[in-house]
């Protein structure tokens, strides 16, 4: 790695910080099984993918499957608050998830780009893997986001995921996006405040650091997290956050009828694999996704991007 590169890590997220993330990104390639607490990782199974692709082409299924990955859904999802002031009454979040802009012909990022540049709304956030594969060039992901941004309103949030490289954080932040990697930010309005906080990917990286991200966050106030992963969802709703917004497993991708998912590749209940659900006192989100992982189809679960709607509770 250039060392150019490598000191805007170390100076924008700190040493310890940016040797980790790329200490674990440096092994030979990603792992498909490993020790951690997830223990199996599909998405670094190149084998299965070629696998599932056969398969879908042998059942005369996959032409439709890619037929239902184009149809992406505009979902509306209202969250009622009970302390967010009412000068936030209505305040509206695009939220975007699991793109992999780099796997999908560029028709399909135009027809993304398309829609969202119709949508209104107050912020736009982000929940991670703008790349396809989980390891190797970053440029095409990167070349993509940048055109999406451009048809994008701000300010625009974001985290990283499990297929996203730490390298790509100084360009993506001069496309205007303000990663939030262990970190918050205060939004004003009208003289009040919530805050939107951020974790790095806490699937296969394990990175993530609730604490910072939480740190200074007034209790009174309303606190949203942005995760890649619901795995967090204990530890976010004990450190005190009203929602979080979150995605990764892509609701299934490829359900049985009635949107029964044949795995969700998380550590979190079934009921937390897409839309809204709760845990204790905190709401949370999980976005079904825009785009696809491991193959280019889904099957009862369409892509969607989700327009949250807070309310005064």
């Amino acid at each position: 790695m250039e060392n150019g590169i490598l000191q805007k890590l170390e100076q924008r997220l700190g040493p310890v910080h940016a040797r980790q993330r790329l200490g674990i990104e440096s092994e030979q390639e990603p792992l498909v099984f490993t020790r951690r607490l997830n223990f199996f990782h599909p998405e670094n199974w190149y084998s299965l993918h070629a696998l599932i692709r056969y398969t879908l082409r042998l059942s005369g299924l996959y032409g439709r499957g890619q037929r239902n990955a184009l149809n992406i859904q505009i979902r509306h999802n209202e969250i009622c608050l009970k302390n967010l002031p009412p000068v936030f009454d209505d305040f509206t979040l695009l939220h975007m998830s699991d793109l992999h802009l780099d796997r999908n012909p560029p028709a399909v990022v135009t027809a993304l780009a398309s829609l969202v540049s119709q949508l209104e709304y107050d912020a736009c956030v982000l929940t991670g893997d703008y790349r396809a594969a989980t390891y190797g060039p970053i440029d095409s992901a990167l070349r993509e986001m940048a055109s999406l941004c451009t048809q994008l309103s701000q300010p625009i949030f974001g985290v990283f995921g499990n297929h996203d490289s730490i390298c790509m954080l100084p360009e993506m932040e001069q496309m205007g996006i303000r990663m939030l990697l262990n970190e918050n930010v205060r939004i004003e309005r009208g003289g009040e405040a919530i805050y939107l906080a951020g974790i790095d990917d806490a699937h296969y990286y394990r990175v993530d650091n609730l604490e910072k991200a939480a740190e200074s966050i007034p209790k009174e106030n309303v606190s949203i997290l942005l995760s890649h992963t619901p795995e967090v969802y204990r530890q976010a709703a004990h450190a005190g956050f009203n929602l979080i917004l979150c995605g990764h497993t892509h609701g299934g991708q490829i359900c049985l009828p009635g949107g029964i998912p044949v795995t969700l590749d998380s550590n979190c209940p079934r009921y937390m694999g897409s839309s809204s659900w709760s845990h204790l006192d905190m709401q949370g989100y999980t976005s079904t996704g825009a785009g696809t992982s491991i193959v280019d189809a889904r099957f009862n679960c369409p892509p969607e991007v989700t327009l949250h709607h807070l309310r005064c509770g």
